[in-house]
């Protein structure tokens, strides 16, 4: 509070942000539910105040069809993915939400979401975390991408994809969906301070994954004016010998797995800040500046005086 008693100025602080770069267990959830606490608690101790997990990183991104299509083995993996998916509310997530109350930090955390107490139906969803341990809410990914489309089921949140901590708003999408100007404009609306960008370890070998991020994500903070820590998982341990059914296949994944690449935080003005690429570390700890949002928001605010909604509305009457 200041000498006059005020107490409701928004301040813009400086913060650390931690973006995961790791492997999931593969289709494991106790084992992966307990690496993403250890997580947790490792980007507390560095003094991290948000930490963002990769798409899906509980239990497992289910890239299969990208390297197998579909079949038995594909489906197999299905059901194992099906048996160790999230449920919301859970016991995975409530002790994950306690680590976060007891070490003081928020989280967005990628889930493989299965709709509770029954056998069917699975979303790709962030979880959003306060760091009073408070589950505040979730974004199911809008629209499944390419293989995922066997799997998930459209999304039933909303438009919604952010939450409020101590420090301001943070928003969140999962992959392609970051590129998506809806999606973003959702954002913008409520100001967010910091974007988390939740990501998988690989597409199928025609498309360069890491360009995609660090392309997609650059845009998108441009356009939001707000920083962006882009989480992106790694091919887990095992995945390969377990997936690949040629030694095409198998070479291609393990030469992913080799190259590391690893997660990013961007700037307000789309600039890569911080590359955890090529390390073992598995996460990325940067320190940002939020006042670094204010000049470039005031010139171009997509939410506010930047933009004509109203000439734009006839467009969605179609």
């Amino acid at each position: 509070m200041s000498r006059n008693g005020y107490d409701d100025r928004q301040t813009f602080g400086t913060i650390r942000v931690a973006g995961v770069q790791a492997e999931s267990v593969f289709l494991d959830l106790d084992a992966t539910t307990d690496k993403a606490i250890e997580l947790i608690e490792r980007a507390a101790a560095q003094g991290a105040d948000l930490i963002g997990f990769p798409e899906a990183f509980i239990p497992t991104f289910p890239n299969w069809y990208e390297t197998i299509g579909e079949g038995p083995k594909a489906r197999g993996f299905d059901k194992e993915l099906f048996k160790h998916s999230v449920e919301v509310p859970s016991a995975h997530l409530a002790a994950i939400a306690e680590a976060c109350g007891r070490t003081d930090i928020n989280a967005v955390v990628g889930i493989n979401e299965r709709r509770n107490g029954t056998t069917g139906t699975m979303w790709n969803t962030q979880v959003h975390i306060t760091r009073d341990g408070v589950i505040a809410g979730k974004h199911q990914k809008y629209v499944p991408t390419s293989g995922e489309r066997l799997v998930h089921t459209p999304g039933t949140t909303g438009f919604g994809n952010s939450f409020t901590t101590d420090f301001g708003t943070v928003s969140g999408l999962i992959c392609g969906e970051n590129s998506n100007p809806l999606g973003q404009y959702a954002a913008a609306l409520n100001y967010p301070v910091v974007h988390v960008a939740s990501w998988p370890y690989y597409f199928a070998p025609y498309f360069p994954m890491h360009h995609a991020i660090r392309t997609a994500c650059a845009g998108l903070a441009y356009s939001l004016k707000t920083f962006v820590v882009a989480a992106v998982a790694r091919i887990p341990e095992g995945y390969a010998d377990a997936v690949a059914e040629t030694a095409e296949q198998h070479a291609f994944l393990t030469g992913q797995r080799a190259l590391k690449k690893g997660a990013l935080v961007l700037d307000p003005n789309g600039n890569v800040i911080a590359d955890g690429s090529g390390s073992d570390d598995e996460l990325l700890i940067a320190e940002i500046n939020l006042e670094d949002i204010l000049v470039p928001k005031l010139i171009l605010d997509f939410a506010g005086h930047y933009n004509r909604p109203e000439i734009f509305a006839p467009l969605f009457r179609q």
